[in-house]
């Protein structure tokens, strides 16, 4: 298996779970409905040990385009490869948020809440307000991935050895930093499940919210690259 088709099923894999259990807490029809942040937050760590279990042997599992850029800013990363990656993980994310609306399928359409489905696909500020969206997103974004390189080697990624690890960090973030935005971290997270939520025939699906879309994309990438600047002061 190529790199880029690890990154493509490792992020597939991440981002079915991930929306998984984002729609078991968040339609009426499903057992988990109503369970809360906990399980959120522990089903998208879990997510992330099980993505990057699977892609760390193949292509480091970046999983993230936040992550790959940072890495060759870094200079552990070719940035020849870097559009592969990212092209790779948008893709691995569209299929794994594809794969989740199959599976509850039955449940979105019988479980229509007022304003739409959009908080299962993609993330959202619970207090909109741009720079501060932004700032989160990058704090956040920043704290992940100065702790990945702590962690890791940088020229490598995160590979599966550090999977434990790198999810319990997710997990933490996710706790502390997590309320303000629904904490992307991660571009093809977000846009990949928002475009999917766009493009799906889901009965009162609601705005994808598109005005939105920039800042989990922004933030992550210059959250991940500040935190490679830094790192390099080490």
């Amino acid at each position: 298996m190529t790199p880029f088709m690890g990154e493509f099923m490792g992020t597939a894999l991440l981002i079915t779970l991930g929306i998984g259990v984002c729609a078991n807490v968040s339609l009426r029809k499903a057992y988990a409905f109503g369970s809360g942040w906990m399980v959120i937050t522990m089903g998208w760590a879990m997510a992330v040990f099980i993505g990057v279990v699977f892609a760390g042997p193949i292509s480091g599992a970046h999983l993230n385009p936040a992550v790959t850029i940072a890495l060759a800013v870094n200079g552990g990363f070719a940035w020849a490869d870097v559009p592969g990656y990212i092209l790779a993980q948008v893709a691995g994310a569209s299929t794994g948020a594809t794969l989740a609306w199959l599976v509850y399928r039955k449940q979105f359409d019988e479980s229509v809440p007022e304003g739409g489905y959009l908080g299962v696909f993609a993330t959202g500020p619970s207090v909109r307000h741009a720079v501060s969206n932004f700032l989160t997103e990058a704090i956040a974004s920043f704290v992940f991935m100065l702790a990945v390189f702590a962690l890791t080697k940088p020229e490598t990624g995160i590979g599966s050895i550090d999977a434990l690890p790198v999810s319990l960090i997710v997990l933490s973030i996710g706790l502390s930093l997590g309320g303000s935005t629904g904490y992307a971290i991660n571009p093809a997270r977000d846009f990949g499940p928002r475009l999917m939520h766009a493009l799906l025939p889901i009965k009162g699906k609601g705005s994808s919210d598109w005005s939105y879309a920039w800042i989990p994309i922004a933030g992550p990438i210059a959250g991940a690259v500040l935190a490679a600047l830094v790192y390099q002061l080490r």
